[in-house]
């Protein structure tokens, strides 16, 4: 496998286990379909982070993942109420 392929992987878990920290700290009851839904959402917004190697293939590793790490954080929470916002711009219209 490729080094690239490598660092997609590891950066969709490392989004999937933020998602799931953030779903366990949260008051929500839990279900299968929020649980499935944030991890998949994690896991995508963290990927986004590959999109770095290529404009710089040669960065190391950690970096890559210190970016997909705060994109798993950060950018989850945005694209959630960007989504809410957008719904409710639709919907009232």
């Amino acid at each position: 496998m490729q080094e690239h392929a490598k660092t997609v992987i590891y950066l969709a878990i490392i989004g999937a286990l933020i998602a799931l920290g953030k779903l366990l700290q949260s008051m929500k009851p839990l279900s299968w379909r929020l649980v499935v839904g944030r991890m998949i959402t994690g896991s995508a917004v963290s990927t986004i982070a590959g999109i770095i190697l290529i404009s710089i293939p040669d960065i190391p590793f950690p970096a890559v993942m210190a970016l997909g790490s705060a994109l798993g954080v950060l950018g989850a929470e945005f694209m959630e109420n960007w989504m809410k916002k957008f719904a409710e711009g639709k919907l009232t219209k």
